[in-house]
């Protein structure tokens, strides 16, 4: 009996979590005036996707998370990961020449849980700073960064439910200004009473805001001009601030063939974000003697102007002296934005 008003206290604090979702959703596109509320939150890095396998499968990961990826895409899953605990590194060469990276590691806890902890990292590539009087360049290169930093928590509180927990610091930084914020996320997986039909749910990144501070935005401003003994009053551009990328997602995943020489998974992801329409993730994996696994999917149907759409993957899982190695490797059609690849390389222990 415990553990059932346990189930429901949780799905009833998912319920309230999703109509403030959906508030703030309605909101922002009441202070934008419009229904596209693209560009309208900060921190974007955080919704690009970690590892090659969900990006394969079109990122309809949330039901399906139950190795080290779980801390990205639905950190209930780390209950599930068998052994002692699991590793993985990201890479990514995204759009535009900056550089995307993802690591994370788990430890099993026996029946106090598991705990993980992961780094998210965003890069651009050093640029020229040029001005009016030198458009050539002043001598000096700007770069922008962003990071997150997180630690999760995950127990299963039965057989067939599993609760997890993430707090993450977030900072962004170009040039010599910054801005920084905490972001949670919340997340639940259940394996239902269906054979083979696992659902999940997550609310990613209820934080924070986040604004720009820092000495680019310092300014020496003449409130009277021409008039007066004060020449130059020190002074700073008035940034705004915003809120982070907000997501809620649930998932169903359903292993449709399942014996030693291949399995067939099928998965779907629909998504409320606080900037964008309501959209759906869908994908497909295929795996041969649990050695060799190929991927597709489709991302962002149903969202307007979308560059997202086909995604495909491969995967190579091995196993020597009692760890399990995997490599995989992602890739997604970003329209007239070409293309972005992913690599994995993960253990586990």
């Amino acid at each position: 009996m415990k553990t059932a008003k346990k189930i429901q206290i949780i799905l009833v604090l998912f319920t309230s979590i999703f109509l403030v979702n959906e508030a703030l959703a309605q909101g922002s596109a009441q202070d934008v005036s419009a229904i596209n509320r693209v560009g309208t939150t900060a921190a974007q890095f955080l919704k690009i996707g970690a590892g090659a396998r969900p990006i394969g499968m079109g990122s309809a990961y949330t039901a399906l998370a139950t190795d080290i990826l779980s801390v990205y895409w639905n950190p209930a899953g780390l209950s599930r990961i068998g052994g002692y605990g699991e590793a993985i590194f990201n890479h990514s060469a995204w759009l535009a020449d900056t550089k995307y990276n993802f690591a994370a590691f788990s430890i099993n806890m026996s029946d106090f849980g598991a705990v993980a902890f992961q780094v998210i990292s965003f890069s651009t590539p050093d640029q020229p700073v040029r001005t009016i009087e030198q458009p050539d360049g002043t001598g000096q290169t700007w770069d922008a960064n962003s990071i997150a930093l997180g630690i999760s928590y995950a127990k299963s509180l039965t057989d067939r439910f599993s609760i997890g927990f993430s707090a993450k610091y977030v900072g962004e930084r170009i040039f010599n200004a910054n801005s920084m914020g905490v972001a949670f996320d919340l997340g639940i997986l259940y394996d239902t009473p269906i054979e083979n039909l696992s659902l999940g749910a997550t609310v990613a990144n209820f934080g924070s805001k986040m604004r720009m501070t820092g000495r680019d935005l310092y300014i020496n401003h003449d409130p009277i001009e021409d008039a007066g003994t004060v020449e130059a009053v020190p002074a700073e551009y008035r940034t705004e601030s915003y809120h982070l990328p907000l997501n809620l997602k649930f998932g169903l995943a359903w292993k449709a063939l399942n014996n030693e020489n291949f399995t067939v998974l099928v998965a779907a992801d629909g998504m409320q974000a606080n900037d964008n329409a309501p959209s759906l993730n869908t994908g497909m994996e295929i795996g041969v003697k649990n050695i060799v696994y190929l991927r597709a999917g489709y991302k962002s149907l149903f969202l307007d102007e979308s560059e997202e759409s086909f995604t495909f993957g491969a995967g190579l899982r091995y196993d020597v002296v009692g760890t399990n190695l995997k490599f995989d490797f992602g890739w997604a059609d970003f329209g007239r934005l070409k293309n972005v690849q992913f690599i994995s390389l993960g253990i586990r222990y």
